[in-house]
């Protein structure tokens, strides 16, 4: 097969996908609004910085934005089951774009209280797992089997781009016209994607059986699949390791590396550089392997980026291992997405994509904690075998759970 041949056999895939009417609509209001967010982190940020003490109150502004997810994560996913999706990112859009606007009608009328983006953050932080658990339970109502990797593709994409692009063009515009103002956009962006939510034609209400026909035990039924939870622990465990990643940049872009804060984005900039060109390969074709065998090679391959930081100071070497951490994390995501959504129930998929998702989204804090003694006692070597054993062994188990 030619490059010329691969490189046509992704564009098809990705055409196949975004020929669906449906998932086009939705998946372009959820990109729209993820680079919304993108820029309100920083303006948030900015806001608070502005207050006096406003570095103190930063570490307040991230409780703020990250605990209540784990209490809408478990409120979430009963009403996705519950209610038509479609209705359910409607109104999750117009309460976050409400939360969004309060702030600039408070500035237009006079001045923002000094409590209320610490407000903002919290609402957005409850209703957070809504949409990334929403998108993904409703793809396999939107698109055939065949097309789900590409949109999985698609929907990884899109969190990539808005993380390279939201906070650098949210930075530009708090300049030009203010923190408000950015936040205003996203209200806007909010906007348009509860808009794409009420525009999609198809229910995306599951079937309602029989009762005598439903699973008992609902989403405990999910622990009783092996694949499951041993696929659920590995991403557990390798988000783990990028917890500790999201500490270790930092720290060698402040100790080790020359450069400073521009290292710290050559390191940021190739970690996402390497999930757009992973994602893209990825959702192109399905994996030549069985599903948990490619999820094990390439988490495998990833762990071992995490190595690449013992060339430090090199800002080349090190920049390289974040590459190749994003490049081979990319398909881990997608290509488990896909199997996931082969094996939850339609009927339980928001439940089930709220519950694994918050799993995964609690795990990074528990790296930067694990990891940052090590650092601040100057220890790189202990610290990146840690991560790197840490990323590496639940491949080799899925491996050999594999034979």
């Amino acid at each position: 097969m030619t490059v010329n041949d691969l490189a046509r056999g992704r564009r098809a895939g990705y055409r196949q996908a975004l020929s669906r009417r449906d998932f086009r609509v939705l998946w372009l209001g959820s990109s729209l609004s993820l680079m919304g967010d993108g820029m309100t982190f920083v303006a948030l940020t900015w806001l608070v910085l502005s207050q006096p003490g406003g570095v103190q109150l930063l570490g307040l502004l991230t409780v703020c934005y990250t605990l209540p997810v784990f209490a809408g994560g478990l409120l979430s996913g009963p009403i996705l089951d519950r209610f038509d999706k479609r209705h359910v990112l409607a109104v999750d859009s117009v309460v976050r774009g409400a939360a969004m606007v309060s702030i600039p009608v408070a500035s237009a009328l006079g001045e923002v209280p000094a409590a209320l983006p610490f407000v903002v953050a919290a609402v957005y932080g409850l209703f957070k797992m809504v949409p990334l658990a929403g998108f993904p339970a409703a793809i396999p109502d939107l698109v055939p089997e065949e097309d789900r990797d590409a949109a999985n593709a698609l929907e990884s994409l899109s969190f990539s781009l808005a993380g390279m692009i939201g906070p650098a063009l949210g930075g530009l515009l708090i300049a030009g016209f203010g923190s408000e103002a950015v936040l205003a956009f996203d209200a806007v962006s909010y906007a348009l994607f509860a808009v794409a939510a009420l525009a999609v034609r198809r229910p995306l209400t599951p079937a309602q059986r029989p009762d005598t026909a439903r699973p008992r035990g609902n989403v405990l039924m999910m622990l009783r699949d092996r694949t499951l939870v041993a696929t659920t622990l590995a991403f557990m465990a390798f988000n783990i390791a990028a917890g500790m990643l999201l500490v270790a940049g930092p720290w060698l872009a402040k100790t080790r590396l020359d450069g400073g804060p521009q290292a710290l984005g050559l390191l940021l900039a190739a970690l996402s550089a390497g999930e757009l060109v992973g994602a893209a390969v990825a959702g192109a074709r399905a994996p030549r392997a069985r599903p948990i065998r490619a999820i094990a090679v390439v988490q495998l391959i990833a762990a071992t980026g995490f190595l690449a930081l013992l060339t430090a100071p090199h800002t080349i070497g090190v920049a390289a291992g974040f590459l190749v951490i994003g490049m081979f994390s990319a398909p881990m995501t997608i290509w488990a997405q896909t199997l996931r959504m082969a094996r939850i129930p339609a009927d339980l998929r928001g439940r089930g994509f709220a519950i694994l998702r918050t799993l995964m989204q609690a795990t990074p804090p528990i790296g930067a904690g694990l990891v940052t003694p090590l650092l601040a006692a100057g220890l790189l070597g202990p610290a990146v075998l840690v991560m790197t054993v840490v990323a590496a062994a639940p491949a080799l188990v899925l491996l050999r759970r594999e034979h």
